[in-house]
């Protein structure tokens, strides 16, 4: 099936292809073209031959979100027609989570992940970026420019998430490389990283089980769930999916909006929070611009489009943020510390760290615009390339220019 030109009208039977170049360009542009075609329930595919439903309206997706029932999030009888050089079933295949079970299961591990969160102490946690930030501008300060995706967001997500869950740095280099392939679109990166990040989690597990700490995967272990080694790597799979690189992208995406945006530069400098430039981003480019994904068990209908049977069915928060239907006529400036978006998910799979993540990416972008005042964008902002894959909104790479601190 021809796959539309988003700068074009696309034909009624075009899908929309979410894993090339062009939606990574102009994601907005394409969500448009979407609803002028389709309405609030879209066709596309993930990756060559892999169809979904992208739900880019708001109402629409409160109302999957909120039903577990009918959009459980078990994919095992979606990825047995799925071949096993797929680029997105690392991120799509069934693992024993809280992510990818429904019912008691979902509560079972849901209630472990959730206490294991909930033991990190928010002072340390802001004294320990705070740390990793001073280190990190410690590497490049001096130099007048930077690329801050790789030499800022990324190691603050990186040792910040391995410290919360007691990783020694030779492993958690392995989980992050394992990772950030996984979120590749090309089928022999993303089985390649999930190999790595399998043994790399493995090795954590035993280290903690055999030396535990005060630290997420100890808890995670002391749990009353009585998690096995297997159930253990998998949890710490989705704590290291949701920690590292959308953390990475939410605080480059943060920067970059403050580094372009009028509105946030100069509401900085008069005591703007930079709390408010987050839910921004999160409103327009989260970190995650689809995911949240449910496979239907029957066909259902949902206001007359008739959702496939075990087909996936993708949340586009960033889409649905920005429906007309609930943004139409409403002044931009009020999404400024609005915190109504759907970036952290509702219903059973809410995000159980958003507060840990707020709180990591506002004192990593409060740290260094202290730091450096003076930041400027280094290139055109045109000259900026955006990944391609159907789920992240990731840049390549960010890179600035400053006054060196000497």
């Amino acid at each position: 099936m021809t796959t539309p030109d988003f700068g074009t009208l696309a034909r009624p039977a075009a899908r929309f292809a979410l894993y090339d170049a062009a939606y990574a360009a102009d994601p907005h542009t394409a969500y448009a073209r979407m609803r002028e075609v389709y309405g609030p329930l879209v066709p596309v595919d993930l990756a060559p031959g892999v169809p979904a439903t992208l739900v880019i309206g708001f109402h629409q997706a409160r109302r999957i979100l909120n039903d577990p029932l009918h959009f459980p999030a078990d994919p095992r009888i979606w990825q047995q027609s799925v071949p096993a050089g797929c680029p997105v079933l690392p991120m799509m295949e069934w693992r024993p989570n809280a992510l990818r079970s429904s019912g008691p299961e979902h509560a079972r591990y849901r209630a472990a992940n959730t206490a294991s969160i909930q033991g990190v102490d928010q002072h340390e946690l802001r004294a320990l970026v705070e740390e990793v930030a001073s280190a990190a501008l410690g590497e490049f300060s001096a130099r007048g420019e930077a690329d801050l995706l790789v030499q800022y967001s990324w190691p603050i997500a990186f040792r910040v998430l391995s410290a919360l869950l007691g990783c020694p740095d030779e492993i958690g280099r392995r989980i992050a490389d394992g990772m950030a392939k996984i979120f590749e679109s090309a089928a022999e990166t993303a089985a390649l990283g999930n190999e790595i990040l399998g043994q790399a989690v493995h090795e954590l597990v035993r280290l903690r089980r055999k030396e535990p700490g005060e630290d997420v995967t100890s808890r995670l272990i002391a749990h009353a769930a009585a998690l096995d080694d297997i159930e253990m790597s998998h949890q710490l799979v989705t704590m290291y999916g949701a920690g590292i690189e959308p953390l990475t992208n939410l605080i480059s995406n943060t920067v970059l909006r403050i580094l372009t945006d009028e509105q946030f530069s100069a509401g900085l400098h008069a005591g703007q929070p930079v709390r408010d430039a987050l839910d921004t981003v999160l409103y327009t480019d989260p970190p995650m611009a689809n995911y949240c994904i449910s496979y239907p068990p029957y066909p259902i209908d949902v206001e007359g489009v008739l959702l496939p049977a075990h087909q996936p069915v993708v949340i586009s928060m960033a889409a649905c943020n920005n429906d007309p239907a609930v943004t139409a006529g409403a002044d931009a400036a009020l999404l400024s510390g609005n915190r109504a978006h759907l970036s952290w998910s509702i219903g059973p799979h809410t995000c159980p760290a958003r507060s840990h993540a707020y709180l990591i990416a506002e004192t990593a972008i409060t740290c260094l615009l202290d730091a450096l005042p003076e930041l400027d964008l280094a290139c055109p902002q045109s000259a900026l390339v955006w990944r391609p894959g159907p789920f992240h909104r990731a840049l390549e790479a960010l890179p600035v220019r400053f006054p060196a601190v000497v």
